[in-house]
């Protein structure tokens, strides 16, 4: 992913705040955010995805970028490859996962 641009969303009743990376005209979330977007927990999240590529409705390639992300555990910085996910990702989702209200129609609108 190219030079991004970083806004932070809290749902209606504030007690989500999901911190979004817009770059090439979308939005991209990772796994934890998902998470949090639709109130549910990652294994559903990454069965979920990985149905979507598996069925071939999208291409991985086109939809999934990996970003490094440095995380200090004790005395030492670990890098860990971070999958991030678009919004044609996302948009496939909804029929099988619960949202957090309105947050997606924001994330939707903001460009």
């Amino acid at each position: 992913m190219l030079e991004s641009d970083i806004r932070i969303y809290t749902t209606e009743d504030g007690k989500t705040e999901i911190k979004v990376t817009v770059n090439e005209e979308t939005i991209w979330l990772n796994q934890y955010q998902l998470e949090e977007l639709f109130n549910t927990n990652r294994t559903s999240i990454v069965r979920h995805i990985s149905n979507i590529y598996n069925s071939g409705e999208l291409e991985k390639e086109s939809t999934c970028a990996k970003i490094a992300q440095v995380q200090t555990e004790g005395i030492r910085q670990i890098k860990h490859q971070v999958n991030y996910y678009n919004l044609d990702l996302i948009e496939i989702l909804l029929p099988s996962l619960q949202t957090r209200g309105k947050l997606l129609v924001v994330l939707n609108n903001i460009n």
